[in-house]
């Protein structure tokens, strides 16, 4: 490693400095910024800020506020800057904690720069995506991709700004003998895993993002970006849930987990996306197990494979659950996974299932304030106070039309109740003693 670089976060938390930025985060928080920092030491806790990007630091980790993350991006066969950005200020509006730039289509870089220029919160990319489209479009095949251009698109993208990369580094050519071994039904479903799936096997070589990891880690550490180390081998279905595939991934994940902290880098793990819900539990405590505590990234999970147009709902219920097992990081599902890309209203939908799952699992793991708005909801409920459960509610606009239909006759309380309403009904009782 280049020892002439500036020290990372992690260097600072070891020698006991404690930045401004980790106490900012802590006071965001609601926690001790010695204790902030003595986490981020220890890679159980990242702050995903580049040094390049002036955003508000997103602290991620243990004993801190389970955050969500917002996919959005062009494909080939849809490309427009406009709705891009549009997704952007929805996603931010019902509150996002970070937002990842997945476009595979179009005028990639000046997307990302756009992004980079507008959005408020922590900005993450796979750059391995525009890696393959440019060797595409000028070689003619993904696979025909050299090592220098993946690694120079990664540091195009640290240079830029972008907060953090998933990078699959833990997909190796023995992941794949284990894959072929195991028979799953769904191989690989991850698209990065499936582009370096193809360049090992025509090019008869082992993943680059493993072989010259310590190249990785160089670039990282000169921009304190965050790797979150990707789940290449993840089930795409409940049946192929906690195999030896996704198992040997993972445990190779842990060692690369080890040397990035140890090189001053930040990680975050990635994890499955197809899991059933008596596995979800499981699954969490065997990678905080394994990575050492490292914050854990989840991709829903989705609990069921056949919630096709409601797929917000299978992940919210496994988000839920892994995040009150121990996830700190909870990627969205849209309405629209498995079918087509999201529009606006997907963005939406998607964003508050998952708000209502991380704010679920930080009541079940007893985080600071976490009860305190929904006791002020009851407060108000009883109260018969609908300006301010408007107010309190994560989508307010809907709550307030669909209040607008009430009869002018039930405008105190809600129709279906009507004259019957519990609260009122046990309050007046109350009065006669």
């Amino acid at each position: 490693m280049n020892k002439n670089l500036q020290q990372t976060r992690i260097e600072f938390a070891r020698k006991g400095l404690i930045t401004d930025e980790v106490k900012q985060a802590a006071l965001m928080e609601g926690i001790e910024p010695e204790q902030l920092s003595m986490d981020i030491a220890q890679g159980l806790t990242v702050i995903t800020r580049n040094i390049k990007h002036d955003i508000r630091p997103l602290g991620i980790g243990r004993g801190l506020r389970t955050k969500i993350n917002a996919n959005i991006g062009t494909s080939k066969d849809r490309v427009s800057l406009d709705e891009e950005m549009q997704k952007l200020d929805v996603l931010i509006k019902y509150g996002a904690d970070a937002v990842m730039d997945l476009s595979t289509g179009g005028p990639i870089k000046d997307i990302r720069k756009l992004l980079l220029k507008k959005s408020t919160i922590a900005v993450g990319t796979v750059p391995i995506y525009e890696a393959v489209v440019r060797a595409a479009e000028n070689k003619g095949s993904i696979a025909k991709m050299s090592i220098d251009e993946l690694f120079s698109t990664i540091e195009e993208h640290a240079e830029d700004g972008v907060d953090f990369v998933t990078v699959h580094c833990g997909l190796t050519r023995k992941t794949i003998e284990t894959l072929r071994e195991d028979g799953r039904i769904l191989d690989i479903v991850s698209r990065g895993g499936a582009f370096l799936v193809e360049w090992m096997i025509y090019n008869d070589r082992e993943n680059p993002l493993y072989e010259y990891y310590d190249r990785l880690l160089e670039i990282a550490r000169k921009y304190d970006l965050t790797l979150s180390l990707g789940d290449g081998a993840r089930p795409g279905c409940l049946a192929d849930a906690t195999d030896r595939t996704q198992i040997d991934e993972l445990l190779t994940l842990g060692k690369l987990r080890d040397r990035a902290v140890k090189a001053g880098v930040q990680v975050i793990i990635e994890g499955p996306g197809h899991v059933p819900l008596n596995q979800v539990e499981l699954n969490i405590k065997m990678q905080k197990e394994i990575c050492k505590g490292a914050p854990f990234y989840v991709l829903g999970p989705l609990v069921t494979d056949i919630a096709m147009g409601y797929d917000h709902i299978a992940a919210a219920i496994g988000g839920a659950i892994a995040g009150a097992a121990g996830a700190d990081f909870l990627c969205y599902v849209t309405p629209s996974e498995h079918i087509r890309l999201p529009n606006l209203e997907d963005v939406k939908e998607g964003v508050i299932a998952s708000k209502i799952a991380a704010h679920a699992a930080d009541i079940a793991k007893g985080i600071k304030g976490a009860i305190d708005i929904d006791i002020e909801m009851a407060k108000k409920r009883k109260a018969l106070d609908w300006n301010g459960q408007i107010a309190l509610s994560l989508d307010p606009e809907r709550v307030k039309r669909w209040r607008s239909e009430v009869p002018p006759t039930e405008s105190e309380v809600c129709s279906m109740c009507g004259e019957f309403c519990a609260i009122k009904t046990v309050e007046n009782a109350l009065k006669r003693r």
